[in-house]
């Protein structure tokens, strides 16, 4: 970008941040007051010691010995209330503040899972999900203890535009809306993970439950907040309720997890704690899981297994201003890599692959080890002045770790170190005008060594500066920012390559109806060229080819238009998006119809592509206790001119079932439905359609502080036979087939 550019765009920036919105737009004056009690819903006893906070002005309180909260000098307006305690089901209430009265709002808090509000951070500020600007889906707590995933893709697929990629069942990874890789990035408390799942499909992205509050998945382009690789959305993991509402909580909370299940015969345990004292807070936990191979509805998938170990502890002070947050976690495992050995070491034809049942072939296991490190800072201050009301900063140093394994003797090693920055100042209302700004950056020290080594080491660095502003007219908000960001590459003994983009977007969010709205966005972004869409050189059977980086390549930019209706009441929510994204210069993997180490030969190109889908979901009452859940996405990419289809992209799928729920009992079955995917890239084979169905149930006994929790789980009840067309050995290996899972689960809270 030209010093004109740099220029205008910081002159743009100091305007919108010195923006006063004319004086009609300003909220009435004259404060008012809130009350009331927090109940734990299932056995109707007052809670002690929850948290209640005012969305959109960040108060937060605690609950007495009685359940009962309070907040004074409240401004008029119309506000969201959350009640949130651990482990428990978070519930948000509307209030409206009238100068000089006391409004009441009682909150009810579960452990029994039924349609729920709950608050997201996607946006510079916590809201409800009815009045997000993304289109945001969340996994809780329990939703999360329930799974017994040991990759992400696994934990999120079969969410509403949420399909999964892999390479076997630890090499999981979340496809949003068809993008993949770099396109999706991965989060841990709002900073990347720092690990290479992007890079490869046999690569991981491993999931602690011990250490998860929740995962927010954030779809469409979300490059604003969080760098330009989030052109397709994030995936971000919460782990601590503290590390979002910046305080401490008093007393003693505990979990114990355990679970197991047949068919692959896993079995996992789990503990946390996590301990407050006056503005102290402390906490631990670790997990340890294993699985052997599974079984599809054909047999046994040889070298499936998987094994997996982690672990996290830290602490926090919170002051009455000032707070710090000190933590540390880990993942270590080992998972197989099934049919990787045939490709290793025979040459086959290009349209084929491999013959297991060839008993020729040398047989060749190919595992992968890896250790992964975080260490998360986080320290902030509120109530710093009239312009700025607070500041969060928050940096970590990850370092993974990844082994390739041949037989137990090792053919690859990656040691990936990052270090990641973020400081985001949060502006005082102005008025209708609220918004946030900040800066990003981070360093990148990369090396490969070993006979898949595809590129040099290389380091990278990263630089942004961001601001989002939002401005309530009442009878409409808008939202508008943009985001500066230079990359660059510096590689031993190749070309370096650096990369600078301005990225904006403007939506509006209008309230159609009572309880019904329309949001609208329009996202121009750019992305700089990965790491391996540069420098790769060499046989990856990782993504079943033999890659062809492209040192020249320029970078992307997209243009997207996202529309969304929501309407939501206490027995419907409902909500349906529309997504167009037109993408230049778009980087994807090209087959030559050549073939080396008996892999297709693929280059690095670019060509113009785009993007179009659509999302629905409608969960609606019959009764309180029983509601009917329905789910529906596609998405067609392809490469224009020629509408040549992208590769990997999911079929249209949907999802039908209900939520019943008597006392303490819990009963859920759903069928998740796949169309044929026949638009297939050249290379490509098809994959029919299929319906699985899956039957869930749980029992629930709850005392005031205490709660356990029984499920169990019939996964793919009729054993039905499909294949999932995002993963990579989807013509070899099906699908996992019948199986049961079991789990027990206390929490002390």
């Amino acid at each position: 970008m030209s010093f004109r550019g740099f220029f205008g765009f910081g002159m743009w920036m100091a305007a919108l941040f010195l923006l006063c919105p004319a004086k009609g737009l300003a909220q009435s004056a004259g404060p008012g007051g809130l009350h009331g009690r927090v109940y734990m819903k299932d056995i109707h006893t007052p809670l002690k010691g929850a948290s209640v906070r005012i969305v959109q002005l960040g108060r937060d309180t605690y609950t007495n010995e009685d359940g009962y909260y309070e907040f004074q000098d409240i401004p008029a307006g119309s506000y969201d209330v959350s009640g949130h305690m651990h482990a428990l089901l978070e519930d948000v209430v509307r209030v409206e503040i009238i100068p000089g009265k006391a409004a009441v709002a009682d909150l009810q808090l579960s452990f029994v899972h039924l349609r729920h509000e709950v608050v997201v951070t996607a946006s510079a500020k916590e809201a409800s999900l009815f009045d997000s600007f993304q289109s945001v889906t969340v996994l809780d707590t329990l939703e999360i203890a329930g799974k017994g995933s040991f990759g992400l893709g696994d934990l999120t697929e079969n969410l509403p535009g949420v399909a999964k990629r892999s390479f076997g069942p630890g090499s999981s990874r979340p496809v949003l809306r068809g993008f993949d890789g770099d396109r999706v990035l991965i989060l841990t408390n709002g900073l990347p993970t720092g690990t290479l799942s992007s890079q490869s499909g046999e690569h991981a992205e491993p999931v602690d439950e011990t250490n998860l509050d929740k995962i927010e998945i954030v779809k469409g382009p979300a490059t604003l907040l969080y760098g330009s690789n989030a052109i397709g959305g994030v995936v971000n993991a919460i782990t601590q309720h503290h590390l979002v509402h910046d305080h401490p909580h008093a007393g003693l909370r505990a979990g114990l997890h355990t679970s197991g299940g047949t068919n692959n015969n896993d079995a996992g345990a789990g503990a946390s704690i996590e301990y407050g004292v006056k503005n102290w807070l402390f906490w631990a936990g670790g997990r340890r899981q294993v699985a052997s191979d599974y079984h599809s509805a054909e047999g046994r998938v040889d070298n499936s297994k998987t094994r997996l170990s982690s672990g996290h502890t830290g602490f926090g002070w919170f002051g009455e201003k000032p707070y710090f947050t000190l933590g540390y976690a880990f993942n270590t495992g080992r998972f197989g890599v099934p049919y990787a050995g045939e490709f290793h070491h025979h040459e086959e034809p290009h349209n084929e692959f491999p013959d297991p049942e060839n008993e020729d072939l040398e047989r060749v296991l190919v595992d992968e080890t890896f250790t992964w490190q975080n260490v998360q800072f986080g320290a902030g201050v509120r109530g710093i002045g009239s312009f700025v009301e607070k500041f969060r900063y928050s940096s970590s140093y990850v370092r993974w770790m990844h082994k390739e394994l041949e037989n137990d003797a090792v053919a690859t090693a990656f040691d990936n170190k990052l270090w990641n920055f973020r400081g985001v100042f949060e502006q005082a209302p102005k008025g209708a005008l609220t918004g946030s700004f900040g800066f990003q950056s981070s360093y990148r020290d990369y090396l490969a060594g070993g006979e898949e080594a595809l590129t040099p080491p290389v380091s990278a660095g990263s630089l942004a500066l961001f601001a989002l502003e939002e401005l309530d007219l009442k009878k409409a908000r808008l939202q508008f920012g943009g985001r500066i960001e230079h990359t660059g590459y510096h590689p031993v003994g190749l070309p370096e390559r650096s990369f600078t983009g301005l990225s904006a977007a403007a939506g509006v969010h209008v309230p159609l109806w009572r309880n019904g709205a329309f949001v609208a966005n329009y996202t121009r972004a750019h992305r700089a060229p990965a790491l391996e869409e540069l420098y790769s050189h060499g046989a990856h059977v990782g993504n079943l080819a033999y890659e062809i980086g492209n040192p020249g390549l320029r970078r992307e930019a997209s243009h997207g238009l996202d529309l969304l209706v929501r309407h939501e009441t206490g027995r419907i929510h409902a909500e349906a998006s529309f997504f167009h994204y037109r993408i230049s210069d778009f980087v994807y993997l090209a087959f030559t119809g050549e073939e080396s180490h008996g892999l297709r030969v693929a280059e690095y190109s670019q060509a113009d592509a785009r993007f179009t889908g659509s999302e629905a979901t409608l969960d609606f009452a019959i009764h309180p206790s029983f509601w009917i859940n329905l789910g529906l996405d596609a998405v067609r990419s392809e490469l224009v001119p020629g509408s040549t289809p992208l590769p990997r992209i999911p079929p249209m799928r949907g999802r039908v079932g209900f939520d019943a729920v008597y006392k303490g009992f819990s009963l859920k079955p759903e069928i998740q439905l796949s169309a044929r995917q026949s638009r297939i890239y050249p290379t490509e084979t098809p994959t029919a359609g299929y319906a699985v169905f899956d039957l869930a149930a749980s029992y629930t006994y709850a005392r005031r502080h205490a709660a356990h929790l029984f499920s169990a789980t019939l996964f793919n009840a009729a054993d039905c036979l499909y294949r999932n067309h995002l993963s990579f050995i989807k013509d070899l290996a099906p699908e996992m087939g019948r199986g049961i899972r079991f789990s027990y689960t206390l929490q002390i809270f």
